[in-house]
């Protein structure tokens, strides 16, 4: 836990991008994991079509937003609710495991669910969009891989990533991740939901 804090309060320096933020993702967490939340633009629509043909419909006229998640596949992809947890693929996550992401998408959110909204130049929107693109690992055909399991609504899918999940590189540790890549002042060890939370609060919550 000390370890944990730690890792969100340390925050190297990033170089200053002057630009004026003109755009927004969300981070929206539960009681183990915290989501990425991209608006679906003109620059995140066309990105990430590809998604289209596996299943994920992002021109639905309702589709406002792509949620993105990144987990331990047994973990993340047997797991829809904590009633349906099973110490082996506890275990496998804590050990090491293959990483996914579960991609979905929603309409306009609830002013009710909690948010945390990141601002971002245009620069740094572009660069998160491409490195979340670049975990998909994408088949021969060039579309992402879609994992053949039950996704956790009539929307969603999961999709073979890069890397691997362990319990040092968690899903949290991915976000904050991502974020640094863009170019944000972010924790440089975020494996817990607290550790998002603190380091977006000492790093993003006033960048705008």
């Amino acid at each position: 836990m000390i370890a944990a804090l730690i890792g969100a309060v340390w925050a190297p320096g990033v170089a200053q991008d002057r630009a004026m933020p003109t755009r927004d993702v969300l981070l929206i967490h539960g009681p183990i994991h915290y989501d990425l939340l991209i608006p679906l633009d003109d620059i995140s629509q066309p990105r990430f079509a590809a998604l289209e043909a596996r299943g994920v419909p992002l021109s639905h006229p309702d589709a406002r937003w792509l949620v993105i998640g990144w987990g331990a596949r047994k973990f993340y992809t047997e797991t829809p609710t904590y009633r349906e947890l099973k110490p082996g693929n506890v275990w496998r996550g804590v050990i090491g495991d293959d990483a996914v992401l579960r991609i979905d998408v929603i309409g306009p959110i609830d002013r009710q669910i909690k948010r945390r909204s990141v601002a971002m130049t245009e620069r740094q929107y572009r660069t998160l969009v491409d490195n979340v693109w670049s975990e998909l690992t994408l088949g021969p055909d060039g579309l992402p891989e879609r994992v053949g399991v039950t996704g956790y609504t009539t929307t969603d899918g999961f999709f073979a990533a890069k890397g691997r999940f362990s319990i040092l590189r968690t899903c949290n540790v991915w976000i904050g991740d991502q974020l640094r890549a863009a170019g944000l002042r972010f924790g440089r060890w975020t494996p817990l939901p607290l550790s998002v939370s603190l380091s977006y609060q000492l790093y993003q919550s006033d960048h705008r």
